[in-house]
């Protein structure tokens, strides 16, 4: 059985607008397989853009 951290790894989520704001959270490998891309607020630039996942 896998364990906890190798089904749902601690991934950082970097901020496209270029601010270096980051988010960190986690996801789950199995529906996730590649890097996933989430719509949240960036307060550097005070407004919603995307982030990526960052390795």
């Amino acid at each position: 059985m896998a364990t906890r951290t190798e089904l749902r790894p601690v991934i950082t989520l970097r901020s496209t607008a270029g601010t270096g704001f980051t988010y960190t959270t986690r996801k789950n490998r199995r529906n996730d397989p590649d890097r996933i891309v989430l719509r949240k607020f960036d307060p550097v630039v005070r407004r919603h853009v995307d982030f990526r996942e960052a390795r």
